[in-house]
């Protein structure tokens, strides 16, 4: 190494030590005390310091909102989760005391119905491609219901029971094209078949065979808005379980009968608790209406 080198390295290492002590000479004096050579050096260094103090206070304020952006997405995190759980527990809550009505809604009809019943919740339901209930699935299951026992709400008549393995049961519903169920017209008493549609966009069933009467001074007629109930007929169903009401009639002046669309009187779409007719009411007894005299025994009389 050259002593010019040498000399220029020494010169330079000098400066790098004489000069942040003189500035911080100037500095740290009192603005009457400074000196001709520290007003030079503050003249001299002061771009230099706010050049420095500039980007010193940039920096430290992009780390400061960094940090304060990692918060805030931290915080955010947190009440997205909280508000997830929130928002489940609510519509568990929901599905709770829809639960409880629906379970209120059949204590009450099981109170008031004569017939030997059994409570089932529903835990299932198929769906059409037009999002229409086409199937239900209860919590009983063999041993405790059989196929053909009817399925009821306080609606209405739900259906009847198709099959029961397990600890569960189908329920074909009056919707079904497979179910029939005798009804009567509660207006004019006229007597028909029931059987679904099986309409995949919509709740629908169709009397069939509904007579029109004889008696043509007799209003007979179908009218839209006459509900149905079951007539009792044959058996399989109870009489007195409203079904539906009427949706359309079409009446042909050339027959004896009408064709009439039923609107079901059951939402088996919001359905959470049906009852299981395990045996129908016991008939009415014929004589409860009418009070007797006591008679004495054997026709004896006390003195």
């Amino acid at each position: 190494m050259t002593l010019r080198r040498r000399l220029v390295d020494w010169g330079l290492a000098a400066l790098f030590l004489v000069l942040p002590a003189l500035v911080l000479r100037a500095s740290l004096r009192a603005p009457g005390e400074a000196g001709a050579v520290d007003e030079a050096v503050l003249r001299v260094s002061a771009p230099l310091q706010a050049g420095v103090s500039w980007l010193v206070d940039g920096v430290g304020g992009l780390w400061h909102g960094y940090l304060a952006l990692v918060d805030v997405e931290d915080e955010n995190r947190e009440l997205r989760a909280e508000n997830e759980r929130l928002r489940r527990e609510l519509a568990a809550m929901a599905r709770r005391a829809f639960d409880v009505a629906a379970l209120e809604e059949v204590a009450v009809l099981k109170r008031e119905l004569p017939a030997d019943t059994v409570g089932a919740r529903v835990i299932a339901a198929s769906l059409s491609p037009g999002f229409r209930v086409v199937r239900l699935r209860v919590d009983r299951g063999a041993g405790e219901v059989e196929p053909g026992m009817p399925v009821i709400s306080s609606q209405g008549l739900v259906g009847r029971i198709q099959e029961a393995y397990g600890g569960h049961a189908e329920v074909l519903l009056t919707t079904d094209p497979r179910s029939a169920v005798e009804v009567v017209v509660q207006r004019t008493g006229g007597l028909g078949i029931l059987r679904g549609t099986g309409s995949p966009d919509r709740y629908a069933c169709r009397i069939e065979w509904l007579e029109r009467g004889s008696d043509p001074a007799a209003d007979v007629t179908v009218q839209v808005g006459d509900e149905i109930f079951t007539s009792g007929l044959g058996g399989a169903f109870p009489a007195g379980l409203k079904v539906g009401t009427v949706r359309a009639v079409s009446t042909k002046d050339y027959g004896m009968f009408q064709e009439v669309d039923v609107a079901p009187a059951v939402a088996f779409s919001r359905l959470r608790a049906v009852l299981v007719l395990l045996a129908p009411p016991p008939p009415p007894d014929p004589g409860g209406a009418r009070r007797e005299r006591s008679r004495p025994a054997h026709d004896v009389r006390p003195y």
